[in-house]
């Protein structure tokens, strides 16, 4: 049975770890393993514009000895009326691996559905579980374990939020988001987490106090107040989100040790000041160089059914 990553879910608590791990070796070899995955083809589908996951995955893919093709949503027929279970049965004849940057999330599960090769979740409106990977890598490379560790999530309870969430259920920290009133992340996902945080440890924690969220915190991490596809409505986000800036105040509340993470592109003055992301506590851009290699693993991981280069 060919397998996914359509979320977190996917993978569950072990395949997060397995894919840690792995993600940790490839960095300490700078992602040099072109023996790994020799002649593969890794499509990638861009509907939404993209930086730091076009070029982590084409970096990633090339280092496992990967030909990576990188596709714009209006060259392909799939624009043009070809439904999405026709693009996956074609595309599964030419490639190794695809992964989709699009806004729903069914679009994704569909092409999942009649692919025969792995589906990559790129990121969608609902999720970015990409993200997550690096971030909980990035977590992990400063504190070692993630029991007993707090999280705050400071801003919009989007996709990089969902995701986030579901990490802390499989590893077991707390999760303390803080958001504006009508701007709180899916109740189903935080109830699955929740479960999970039964089985794990840790708790996912709501409200809408930014610095009660903040106090005590291991790590305060934020996104952009306005994503992509919500442009119209980003000077109304601006007024609502005003009181939810991660500045110096905010990191004096974190534990002394706390750092700051970004998933980028970080809207300076808006939902970060400078002084934090450019600060001696972010962690910013070691979050982004771990796309690289958390994306890596699990590209190796799904195509080979190994966790382990071999």
């Amino acid at each position: 049975m060919t397998r996914h990553f359509l979320t977190l879910d996917s993978i569950g608590r072990a395949g997060i770890l397995a894919n840690l791990e792995l993600a940790r070796h490839l960095k300490s070899i700078k992602g040099m393993a072109q023996n790994a995955v020799p002649g593969g083809r890794l499509g990638l589908i861009f509907d939404k514009p993209s930086t730091r996951t076009r070029v982590s995955f084409e970096a990633a893919g090339w280092g496992l000895g990967m030909l990576p093709i990188t596709l714009r949503g209006d060259e392909l027929q799939l624009g043009r009326g070809e439904t999405v279970a026709d693009t996956a049965r074609v595309l599964s004849r030419y490639l190794t691996a695809l992964a989709i940057r699009t806004f729903d999330q069914s679009r994704v599960e569909e092409l999942a559905r009649y692919s025969t090769i792995p589906i990559i979740n790129a990121l969608t409106d609902d999720h970015h579980p990409c993200q997550a990977l690096a971030d909980v890598m990035t977590i992990q490379e400063e504190f070692g374990d993630f029991a007993g560790l707090r999280v705050a999530f400071v801003g919009d309870g989007n996709n990089v939020c969902h995701s986030l969430i579901q990490a802390a259920g499989y590893l077991g920290f707390t999760l303390a988001i803080s958001t504006p009133e009508g701007y709180e992340p899916k109740a189903e996902i935080v109830e699955a987490a929740r479960a999970n945080c039964k089985i794990n440890g840790g708790a996912i924690e709501l409200g809408n106090d930014v610095r009660a969220a903040a106090a005590g915190a291991d790590a305060v991490y934020t996104d952009v107040w306005a994503s992509m596809g919500q442009e119209k409505e980003r000077e109304e986000r601006a007024r609502i989100f005003t009181g939810y800036r991660v500045d110096a105040g905010l990191m004096a509340l974190a534990r002394p040790r706390a750092i700051f993470l970004h998933c980028l592109p970080a809207h300076r003055g808006d939902e970060v000041t400078d002084e934090v992301i450019d600060g001696p506590q972010s962690r910013a851009w070691d979050e982004a160089e771990n796309r690289w290699f958390t994306e890596q693993a699990l590209l190796y991981t799904l195509i080979t059914g190994e966790e382990r280069l071999g």
